[in-house]
């Protein structure tokens, strides 16, 4: 299974779209503020899904990285909201659409990790098979085998 068949990555990713275009209409001296801020907590999202995908032998990673990406998702409403309160983001339906998908998006991520907390397993395509550690040669390691 790849992180792209994760529903909440996909909704990850068309966020940050959302967020790139939004973005590109700030004003000029918002480009390189907040307009960057808010791009990176965007992308953050996504990319500690993926990461904490990548490490998913590890149920404790698993969850640290959810748990970061659901923190740059609320980080990325804090920005939306400093924009909007400051009327750089001056478009009140696509604020408050993008908020309401963020918020989608941190229960989506907080029920994933329950879902990892309550369900984990070691994939068994990661699991280790079965070897003798203890042996000093390969030949007894070998010969342990048969």
């Amino acid at each position: 299974m790849s992180y792209e068949k994760l529903k909440v990555w996909q909704l990850a990713r068309e966020l940050v779209i959302d967020i790139h275009k939004m973005s590109l209409e700030l004003p000029k001296f918002e480009m390189y503020e907040e307009g960057s801020q808010i791009r990176r907590s965007s992308k953050s999202v996504k990319s500690n899904i993926v990461e904490g995908f990548a490490l998913r032998r590890y149920k404790n990673e698993i969850i640290h990285y959810l748990f970061r990406s659901y923190g740059s998702a609320e980080e990325t409403i804090e920005h939306l909201e400093l924009l909007f309160d400051s009327d750089s983001l001056k478009d009140k339906s696509s604020f408050d659409e993008l908020v309401k998908q963020y918020n989608f998006l941190c229960g989506k991520i907080m029920r994933y990790i329950q879902y990892v907390d309550k369900e984990f397993d070691t994939p068994n395509f990661i699991k280790e098979s079965e070897i003798y550690y203890s042996s000093d040669s390969p030949n007894e390691l070998n010969n342990s085998k048969r």
